[in-house]
């Protein structure tokens, strides 16, 4: 996506970008057979450091460095497929997938709509078992701009769906059909969760929940970002709309570990404090969620199985059955032996 044409200073932040990522962007030059001096300067990258393949430059500096290499070389692609991506390109992708009404649709209206810039590259969407999946078919050889394309759109396409429903969106598993390269450190900062190389596609897989979110962005909203868009390829969203129902999801599947904050942070990967706050902004809290799966997992025993109310009450973690028995009626307004003769003759009719 472009970014906007407006000189600025560069800001300081940490540099984490590998020199072989501004090598591949400079190929564009090289195929175009343009002179590539203007964009080193401007996101002050001295070429010396060009040789150095241990150097790194900052997120800042190498935004800077595509956006002026794709408005001069007027290719969003700066090289990577046969053909140009002219200026505004993957603008015009997110436009059109911008009145979807969920997630899902959305982006199934950017794979479709990517075949009508190039065929050089076939991105999908498909879901099987709760998980989506969004990979990308190479229908040519993409020589030496392969890793480049293939982590800059994947990445390019994540941060829209996080900006188009304003959600973190945690990646189950992302994978690469290369090797490991020197720098594969940085994947796992560019992409949240496990980073898997030398697999048959590149692929990015994530709860399949997400993609029924609605977008929460108008064409005012776009028309802000696009000024701006190159940052979604290296920032990451902070708050994520469904923290609670992983976290409950996370508790029913798991109903023998401690749900602690600790404990269920670092399976969400996030921390103790970020955990609290969001789902506070959710309208709930960590009590509310383990309260809601007592609650789930005792009617559940109640109506599916003979077990006592003595063995339900410490299978869900209550110390005694008397405890057990006051929360139970603060939850249904019943008791659980009620509950369960209530429910019971319910389903025998």
């Amino acid at each position: 996506m472009p970014a906007a044409s407006s000189r600025r200073s560069v800001r300081t932040d940490r540099a984490a970008t590998p020199m072989a990522f501004v090598n591949a962007a400079l190929l564009g030059y090289e195929k175009y057979g343009a002179d590539p001096s203007d964009a080193l300067r401007e996101a002050q990258i001295a070429p010396a450091l060009l040789s150095d393949p241990d150097a790194r430059v900052t997120a800042t500096q190498f935004e800077a460095l595509c956006r002026v290499a794709m408005q001069q070389l007027d290719d969003e692609a700066l090289g990577w497929f046969s053909r140009r991506l002219p200026w505004g390109s993957y603008g015009m992708l997110a436009r059109a997938s911008l009145t979807s009404p969920d997630l899902g649709i959305a982006l199934k209206r950017w794979c479709r709509h990517h075949r009508l810039l190039t065929d050089d590259i076939l991105p999908t969407l498909s879901i099987e078992d709760d998980i989506a999946t969004l990979e990308i078919e190479e229908r040519r050889p993409l020589g030496a701009l392969r890793e480049f394309c293939l982590v800059t759109v994947l990445r390019n396409v994540h941060g829209y769906a996080c900006w188009l429903i304003d959600s973190r969106i945690p990646l189950i598993e992302t994978d690469f059909p290369f090797q490991r390269p020197p720098h594969g450190s940085v994947h796992s900062l560019i992409f949240p969760g496990p980073v898997q190389f030398d697999r048959d596609r590149a692929r990015m897989r994530f709860a399949a929940q997400y993609l029924a979110l609605p977008p929460r962005r108008d064409e005012r909203a776009l028309r802000t970002m696009l000024q701006h868009a190159l940052p979604l390829t290296v920032l990451q969203y902070r708050r994520d709309r469904l923290l609670a129902s992983r976290a409950r999801a996370l508790m029913l599947a798991r109903p023998s570990e401690p749900h602690t904050a600790a404990a269920l942070a670092g399976a969400l990967n996030v921390s103790v404090r970020t955990l609290h706050r969001q789902l506070e902004e959710e309208g709930t809290s960590l009590q509310e969620l383990k309260d809601a799966v007592r609650r789930e997992r005792a009617i559940e025993q109640l109506c599916r199985t003979t077990h006592s109310i003595k063995q339900i009450a410490l299978s869900i973690g209550f110390a005694s059955e008397k405890t057990f028995a006051r929360a139970f009626r603060q939850w249904t307004g019943a008791s659980p032996s009620e509950y369960r003769q209530k429910n019971t003759s319910l389903a025998m009719k």
